[in-house]
């Protein structure tokens, strides 16, 4: 199936204004995979209003439900990861700050996680590709992996705001101005806080997740087509704030559907913090290999999609420490 035919998130623009949301929209024609300040904003809006976003995986249709990992050796990556906007915000000028309340975010019946060649934290170890699609189970809240259930956990991968020069950004890394963060703690009930670069501020944003660790390690999380709905509000004279910030909802706002069980981490210990990550995931992925009976492939992509990474001390030079944990309920 097509990712532009009906597998796509339900709401519609009808449903946010029943709701009292705004019914500007974004559709998946308005794509771009650079942060510039020349692109034409779709339409301005004001402080206090509501826009719904409706974007495209971040294969940018290269992949379906019926791909398989040839399909990961013909990726176009030129082609990845698309935004969609800008909009403009009236009045937003350098120095402002662009204030976002996550309202609602929908993702499809399916995603895809893969191990592209020569991307990822462990990329000179799995130098094959790999493909995992997957049934998203929206009304349960989980996506199955073999015996595993992955909670559902949405959120967009890039939400970013135009830079201050006139040179062109590439959508992949993340900026001062936002752009890729990739960090899940984005979702829905959460804030964000993003410094403006220029006169209108010219948001974006795309990359639906429906889940991922802490990290992203295999370099994919449960990537899908998702519709965000997203309030804005500009707050005016914040020079101080130079680099995204955000907010998130008390724990117990976070639907969970497995039972909490605690977790299972593994340590890595370098006097370098990049190699102690990848020692950790690399332990995570030896561990699920022997207790879990996954393949390495399949314990990668787990790790990325599950696994949290975190610095558990940096003080002990010459040895920095970080952890992997993963939650214990996937398995029951």
């Amino acid at each position: 199936m097509s990712l532009t035919e009906t597998r796509t998130p339900s709401t519609q623009t009808s449903d946010m204004t029943s709701k009292g949301w705004s019914n500007f929209h974004v559709g998946r024609e308005c794509g771009h995979q650079k942060w510039a300040r020349r692109n034409t904003p779709k339409f301005t809006i004001s402080s206090g209003e509501t826009v719904s976003f409706d974007a495209i995986d971040s294969s940018n249709g290269q992949l379906d439900t019926s791909s398989n990992a040839a399909a990961i050796k013909a990726l176009d990556l030129g082609l990845a990861n698309p935004v969609f906007g800008p909009i403009y915000m009236n009045d937003a000028q350098p120095g402002d700050v662009l204030k976002v309340e996550v309202l609602d975010l929908e993702v499809a019946d399916w995603g895809w996680s893969a191990i592209i060649p020569g991307f990822g934290l462990l990329a000179d170890e799995f130098p094959e590709p790999e493909l995992k699609t997957w049934e998203l189970n929206r009304e349960a809240g989980f996506a199955q992996f073999k015996n595993m259930r992955i909670p559902l956990r949405p959120f967009l991968g890039c939400m970013g705001l135009a830079p201050a020069s006139d040179e062109e950004l590439s959508t992949v890394p993340p900026t001062n101005a936002g752009g890729n963060m990739d960090c899940r703690e984005l979702s829905v009930g959460s804030t964000v806080y993003l410094p403006v670069q220029t006169a209108g501020a010219l948001f974006s944003c795309g990359d639906g997740h429906a889940a991922q660790g802490h990290g992203e390690v295999c370099g994919t999380a449960i990537e899908t087509p998702i519709r965000a709905t997203l309030r804005f509000e500009l707050v005016k004279n914040q020079p101080w704030m130079t680099a995204p910030q955000f907010q998130t909802p008390p724990r117990a706002q976070i639907p969970n559907p497995l039972p909490d069980l605690g977790t299972y981490g593994t340590l890595g210990v370098a006097p370098d913090l990049y190699e102690a990550t990848r020692s950790a995931t690399r332990n995570m992925i030896e561990w699920l290999v022997q207790t879990r009976g996954l393949t390495r492939s399949e314990a990668y992509i787990l790790a990325s999609v599950a696994g949290d990474l975190q610095i558990a001390e940096v003080v002990n030079v010459p040895n920095f420490e970080v952890a992997m944990t993963l939650p214990l309920g996937i398995f029951s």
